[in-house]
């Protein structure tokens, strides 16, 4: 980053840093003092004028991308993503014949399961649209987890669900996600969903992670897994080239998907 006078405006400022966050994910308020030649005291101003529009999270001695929000699934599912159906064909199109496959509940994996219909493999699912997605098909079973629904992810969860976990043993497994983190790994933002996020993968032979440009660099409310515990994992050419150079570091099993600009 080069070296602005100390004379930038704050609302240029501001820009400069969120164009920062968006390519590396995160920001060090010392570094950006020293970048802008101004005062700690007016980054940490602007970091928290930027996150009460949010537009970035607060941590201690900076900032992290704000964590995705998102709609109701039905919400989700209906609307048109390129970028979302490109990745969903690519994941599928890694699926063989005769594995069982563990889908948890999200629109991408929504995706994944139409991609399937022809398919000869079995998909166990806490999701009833990811099942409704496969309804019909001649090719691919299905085999539900129930217990409770959360009306927000669309998937079941709770105890119920998480006993029937431990009576499986999947291929693969594909967990929705809300954030990834180069450093931290693979975030949700809900404790009893990440519970059985983390059941998903102790109960898989390998986990395939598709992840959003929206959702890479960014951190949720809870943790579910670190990098090294992902063997596969798809983004798009959507992500900031920085932050590609990052993820292909620490995931060497990374694909990137080309998708194109939105």
């Amino acid at each position: 980053m080069t070296h602005p006078s100390s004379d930038v405006l704050p609302q240029e400022r501001q820009q400069r840093i969120l164009d920062q966050l968006r390519r590396h994910g995160r920001v060090v308020a010392n570094d950006l003092a020293v970048a802008f030649a101004v005062s700690e005291d007016s980054i940490r101003r602007d970091l928290r004028e930027m996150a009460s529009k949010g537009l970035c999270r607060r941590v201690y001695g900076g900032a992290l991308l704000p964590t995705p929000q998102f709609d109701a699934l039905p919400e989700r599912v209906g609307r048109r993503d390129p970028e979302r159906s490109t990745l969903a064909a690519h994941a599928a199109s890694l699926l063989l014949p005769g594995q069982v496959v563990l889908m948890d509940a999200g629109s991408t994996n929504v995706e994944i399961a139409r991609a399937l219909r022809a398919t000869a493999l079995t998909v166990v699912t806490n999701s009833p649209a990811v099942a409704d997605a496969l309804a019909g098909a001649q090719a691919a079973e299905v085999v539900m987890i129930g217990g409770r629904i959360d009306p927000r992810s669309g998937g079941a969860i709770g105890s119920i669900a998480l006993q029937q976990l431990t009576r499986l043993q999947a291929d693969v497994c594909i967990p929705g996600v809300c954030a990834l983190d180069p450093e931290t790994g693979i975030w949700g933002i809900n404790a009893e969903e990440c519970a059985f996020k983390q059941a998903m993968l102790r109960v898989s032979d390998t986990t395939l992670v598709v992840v959003a440009s929206e959702k890479v660099g960014a951190r949720g409310s809870f943790r579910i897994a670190g990098i090294e515990q992902i063997d596969q994992l798809l983004i798009s050419d959507r992500v900031a080239v920085e932050m590609q150079t990052r993820l292909a570091t620490v995931a060497p099993r990374l694909q990137r998907v080309p998708v194109g600009k939105a």
